[in-house]
């Protein structure tokens, strides 16, 4: 479970921490970092984003560059999807698995193509509170050298940019063309006349980008955005962001005892692109049906359905609710939890204890929201 704690003198801080404490943010602990919750308030954040553009500060991200022959090939046993037809420029969402097909994290894995040598490049950005995990289970079964792996958590800047409005107005601080580069592309370019990194994902269900820069020029794009009038978010309006989009928190709502099939990310399941680490129990998952499912929840009433709350079914204890919130777009209650297959299909009425009590909720399709088409 991720952990939010307040002795701020243990945490590390981002680049922008000065940016911050000059916005009266609320400071709070997460992953092991000293990071922003909120700015004016989470819902003003939340809507910013949903209707015209917010930022987030996430240089706490694990950041590896990875360089070497065959690289996606060295990767590949590491992932249940296939690395192997990515093009330069693009990305593929996926998770490190342990043997039982648990998720140790999921990731970003950004292909960048070939060097001019014949080595592969590519970056991989992991969640901070599994960055050291991740770096250990990585070199555990690839070599530092195979992989030409450097760890660049801590000298990289990267600030989410997301919202109906966000490549108009990041556009005016780049001649890098950002329309031309599609979802789940990225580029290198120049931003505020700087070297940077541009990548087209996100997790807000909005489009964007993520831009990752050097401290310096990190501090002077968050003071241009913010004067081009770019709304400062929090952790607290990206966690309720992300669960109108359904998209998993690690340490939530997937962790080491959690399978792909059984999370709802089977999409990103290949069995056939040869042996990968956790296969055996995907394969049997497969053919067998998982025995429990991540679904969404929505509250029948106003009550709150919050992380570790039972979910009950005739008067039995049956699962657990991951993640829950006040959703602010859709105006309602909405949870996500794990639940018996049986009881997973769209239309199913459950029980919430909370505080003793059980409120109804009915399981519907995900995600709770998606962004209207352009």
């Amino acid at each position: 479970m991720q952990t939010w704690i307040t002795m701020a003198d243990s945490l590390k801080p981002t680049p922008l921490l000065e940016q911050h404490q000059q916005l009266n943010a609320r400071m709070m602990g997460f992953g092991g970092w000293n990071m922003p919750v909120q700015y004016e308030g989470i819902t003003v954040e939340h809507q910013s984003v949903r209707q015209k553009v917010g930022m987030f500060d996430i240089s706490h991200m694990g950041k590896f560059l990875l360089k070497g022959d065959n690289l996606r090939q060295k990767l590949q046993p590491l992932v249940p999807s296939d690395l192997s037809q990515l093009e330069p420029g693009q990305a593929k969402y996926s998770v490190f698995l342990n043997e039982q097909a648990g998720i140790i994290d999921d990731l970003i894995f950004y292909f960048e193509g070939i060097s001019d040598s014949g080595a592969e490049i590519g970056k991989l950005i992991v969640n901070a509170s599994t960055t050291a995990k991740d770096k250990a289970w990585l070199l555990e079964n690839v070599s530092a050298e195979a992989i030409g792996f450097e760890d660049v958590s801590d000298s990289h800047v990267l600030i989410a940019v997301q919202g109906p409005d966000a490549i108009s107005t990041l556009q005016r601080f780049t001649p890098t063309d950002l329309s031309a580069i599609r979802n789940y592309r990225h580029q290198s370019g120049t931003i505020l006349e700087q070297p940077a990194w541009f990548a087209r994902t996100g997790y807000t269900g909005e489009d964007g980008f993520e831009v990752m820069v050097d401290p310096e020029t990190g501090k002077k794009l968050w003071q241009t955005l913010l004067e081009a009038g770019v709304a400062p978010c929090g952790l607290g309006a990206r966690d309720t962001l992300r669960l109108e989009a359904a998209m998993a928190l690690y340490g939530q709502d997937i962790n080491d005892t959690t399978t792909p099939y059984e999370a709802g990310l089977g999409w990103l399941v290949n069995l056939d692109q040869g042996e990968f680490i956790g296969q055996d129990t995907l394969k049997k998952q497969q053919a067998e049906g998982p025995p429990r499912k991540l679904v969404a929840l929505e509250m029948q009433g106003r009550h709150i359905a919050r992380h570790d709350y039972p979910v009950w079914v005739n008067d039995q204890e049956v699962g657990i609710v991951t993640s829950g919130s006040f959703s602010p777009t859709l105006g309602k209650s909405i949870a996500l939890a794990y639940v018996p297959t049986a009881y997973a299909k769209s239309g199913t009425e459950v029980a919430v204890l909370i505080r003793k009590k059980p409120q109804l909720a009915t399981v519907v399709k995900k995600p709770f929201y998606r962004r209207p088409k352009a």
